[in-house]
């Protein structure tokens, strides 16, 4: 989807208001499509001082298995959308990724969510921040609770265990 700026280009403290949906479907990550459902983002593109920027949110619900714990899970993640859009790119080779550059007197708001969405998530699918994982010894998962394992005691210490047992 374009969005017309011709209105804000010229004037200095002028805004527009944007909406979407984007389908993210095709977007593979690792060996999974995790985005099922449409992207929304919103927002509002604001000239401030003869520099076009956006501001807004990323908003979806991904669905995946979790690369530590291995269980399937649903969560919804929150982007903030930080851009600046320019009519055209200085020098490409030093090209800044929050750099986005007009098709005329319009944005391609299509790209610049898939570029924000992409860039923002993690390099793991995770079903929560803070998972656990699995216990390496039992491959319990750890987010249920503590497994029964006992920890494995370091071998420069074995003579001192053995001193504490008798």
């Amino acid at each position: 989807m374009m969005l017309g700026l011709s209105k804000i280009i010229e004037t200095p403290g002028a805004s527009i208001p944007f909406s979407t949906e984007v389908d993210l479907s095709d977007l593979c990550y690792g060996v999974s499509y995790p985005v099922t459902e449409p992207v929304t983002a919103d927002g509002t593109v604001r000239n401030t001082a003869g520099v076009l920027v956006m501001t807004g949110s990323v908003r979806t619900t991904i669905h995946g298995t979790c690369d530590r714990c291995a269980s399937d899970f649903d969560r919804e993640i929150h982007f903030p959308i930080d851009v600046v859009l320019v009519e055209e790119l200085s020098n490409e080779e030093n090209e800044d990724e929050w750099v986005f550059p007009l098709e005329g007197d319009s944005a391609d708001l299509d790209d610049i969510v898939r570029t924000v969405f992409v860039l923002n998530l993690d390099s793991k699918l995770l079903c929560k921040e803070d998972c656990k994982g699995l216990c390496c010894r039992c491959g319990r998962n750890l987010n249920d609770g503590p497994c029964n394992c006992q920890k494995e005691l370091d071998p420069r210490f074995a003579a001192l265990k053995q001193l504490l047992e008798k």
